[in-house]
């Protein structure tokens, strides 16, 4: 990736968020996440039948082990080969290694098969519009006929909190914003929503964000 990048309005957007980036990151202590699984991911997967499963920039793989752990067969994803291994350590001590195939790659760069996945999952993946937009359509495409999209990622409004990142700005959507790229002949809108979440600042405060979610269901 280049060094920066341009966002819908034209402003400059840094490249922190590059492999060499996270893989820095994640070296630099035994943990980046909680371990938890993403809190909207569960409200709305808990639900689903077990089967083929996508996660996108899995990171540590807390979402990848829960849905293993809940008998999905699970594709997970990200370019950092550091929380990679550290997620397929986890999965093997669980017992789960063998529902999860761990895929090294740029999502940005990647194309999932078409058609194939019962849940697609991404999770806080933040890129600029365009990028975003290309991204989302191909993950769009590898859902299988009534399998679910989920995707969730900071809300707009997270600019008006002291969690503000000037340089992510451009990143920000809505659940709306991807509902309107989904053609309503072949998709079913499940959940579109901002949802409150507590948090705290980095001033140790307690604050409430809002995470913008879609779940979206295939109908053909």
């Amino acid at each position: 990736m280049a060094s920066e990048q341009h966002n819908h309005e034209g402003h400059t957007v840094p490249e922190v968020f590059d492999e060499v980036f996270w893989e820095e990151r994640y070296r630099s202590t035994t943990a980046v996440w909680s371990g938890n699984p993403n809190a909207q991911l569960v409200a709305e997967a808990s639900d689903l039948p077990a089967g083929a499963a996508l996660d996108v920039g899995c990171g540590e793989g807390a979402d990848t082990l829960w849905l293993a752990s809940r008998g999905w067969q699970v594709t997970a994803v990200d370019f950092s080969t550091v929380a990679l291994q550290r997620a397929a350590a986890k999965a093997e001590e669980l017992g789960i290694g063998e529902r999860v195939d761990w895929v090294h790659t740029d999502v940005v760069d990647w194309t999932p098969a078409v058609g194939c996945f019962d849940l697609v999952s991404a999770q806080f993946m933040h890129l600029p519009a365009q990028q975003r937009d290309v991204l989302y359509a191909r993950l769009a495409a590898s859902v299988a006929p009534g399998g679910s999209l989920v995707i969730v990622g900071h809300h707009p409004s997270h600019m008006h909190s002291a969690m503000d990142r000037p340089e992510m700005r451009g990143m920000f959507f809505t659940g709306e914003d991807l509902a309107a790229a989904l053609d309503p002949a072949e998709w079913d809108v499940v959940a579109v929503d901002a949802r409150s979440r507590p948090a705290i600042d980095p001033d140790g405060r307690e604050i409430t964000l809002q995470d913008a979610v879609l779940h979206a269901r295939k109908l053909r």
